[in-house]
């Protein structure tokens, strides 16, 4: 491992890593009953544990970490400019959730490895560091483990945090860790924010020289999809008219089959696609939209989509890119509820015209981005979304998002070339 100077801890962090080093006796234990709950992967779970299943590749390599699978999938469009500028880099991309290692492997970006991150505490995150020995250390919007921060700057790692996101109520619960902030974040060479108000509040924590680089999610590469799998959906389907409910919650599915139910009295042929943010909720969705006196098709199931399906049930993972190049038009869920909004940018890049609600805290820059340009539409009943799906505008504005997508290149291209810069 490199070595290098570096500030050492403050109280609180000195009392953070003390605490981590103490659990180490448990975190296998917890681990092995997540696994049994079916929360583990059971071949890479001892990924937490700092032993990597894969070999460090030769040369140069950057690290970057991300909690979950929105999170992940907007590296993509990153690590390929990185790529593309420098041939001999490699990228391990690290997360914590199933559904991201799931979703990053039909989506993975060239010379790209991934691995479960270690745990934030001495024996994992210095068998990970040994092992990796990243060239370059990039987190990605809200995720810092002040220990693993710790280590990689005390290990000569340039650090980065890109797409940072810090809401002001975000900002209030970390204003009781603001000790540990304010001596992590000085130790990044670089952060960027999605926007001013995080800058801002990055700023009250303790960062210095915080730029704004927008969201990293409106310039990802489009989803991937399979060939095979879109021309029998597209002959089942024929042409019947047809509309998607993506990355849903309760709320979002109640409004979303409201609505259906209405659209159904006007063109009865119409078809909802039903894509859960959760499949596992796919019993308890199916009871519902039975419950209505729809007719449903169930993918989870290998059900087949028939002239007389109302509603199919698209409960599996990391098939988002091909339920939205089937659709023309698209709800986004999360924005019925406290969830408060999910990407909106993937559907944009695939050419659907973007709906949603009035809940949208966690992408309020770049909703507010989409509506200067025309490019989205808040509905909050069931009757406006029902309207708004038959709109025949929507064709119109998703060429406009699509075209918003195209703009916000440049801004990568400046971020990429400051990375790399790092490296």
């Amino acid at each position: 491992m490199k070595t290098g100077k570096t500030a050492p801890p403050g109280i609180a962090l000195r009392g953070w890593l003390a605490l981590t080093w103490g659990l180490r006796p448990v975190l296998p234990l917890l681990l092995k009953r997540r696994l049994r709950r079916g929360k583990e992967d059971k071949a890479r779970w001892r990924e937490k544990l700092g032993h990597a299943s894969a070999p460090r590749p030769e040369g140069r390599l950057v690290w970057l970490h991300a909690v979950g699978l929105g999170e992940v999938l907007a590296l993509r469009g990153l690590i390929a400019r990185m790529a593309h500028s420098e041939p001999d880099l490699s990228f391990l991309v690290t997360s914590n959730t199933l559904g991201s290692a799931r979703a990053l492997a039909r989506n993975m970006p060239p010379r790209t490895l991934h691995q479960f991150a270690p745990l934030d505490a001495a024996g994992p995150a210095r068998r990970f560091l040994d092992h990796w020995r990243p060239d370059l250390s990039i987190w990605a919007e809200q995720e810092l483990w002040p220990g693993l921060v710790f280590r990689a700057d005390r290990a000569g790692i340039p650090l980065a945090l890109i797409n940072a996101r810090m809401n002001d109520a975000a900002l209030a619960r970390r204003r009781r860790a603001r000790a540990i902030y304010r001596d992590i974040l000085p130790r990044f060479a670089l952060i960027s924010a999605q926007e001013k108000r995080t800058a801002s509040n990055l700023t009250a924590l303790g960062a210095r020289r915080v730029r704004c680089d927008g969201s990293l999610k409106s310039i990802a590469p489009p989803l991937a999809d399979d060939p095979a799998q879109k021309a029998v959906l597209e002959t089942d389907i024929g042409d019947r008219p047809l509309w998607l409910a993506a990355s849903t919650h309760a709320p979002d599915e109640t409004l979303a089959l409201a609505a259906h139910g209405q659209i159904l009295t006007r063109a009865p042929e119409t078809l909802l696609i039903l894509a859960p943010r959760l499949p596992d909720r796919g019993d308890a969705i199916a009871t519902e939209i039975r419950a209505r006196g729809l007719r449903l098709a169930r993918r989870s199931a290998a059900d087949s989509i028939t002239p007389k399906t109302q509603v199919y049930l698209a409960d599996t993972l990391g098939e988002m890119g091909l339920f939205y190049r089937l659709a023309p038009v698209a709800f986004i869920g999360g924005s019925m509820n406290e969830t408060q909004g999910h990407n909106p940018w993937e559907a944009a890049a695939l050419g659907t015209a973007i709906l949603h609600g009035p809940n949208l805290a966690n992408f309020a820059a770049d909703y507010a981005a989409l509506h200067d340009a025309q490019a989205a539409r808040m509905v909050d009943t069931a009757d406006a979304l029902a309207k708004a799906v038959t709109d025949p505008d929507n064709a119109a504005m998703a060429e406009r998002a699509e075209a918003l997508v195209a703009a916000n290149m440049d801004r990568l291209d400046a971020l990429c070339q400051k990375l790399l810069d790092l490296v």
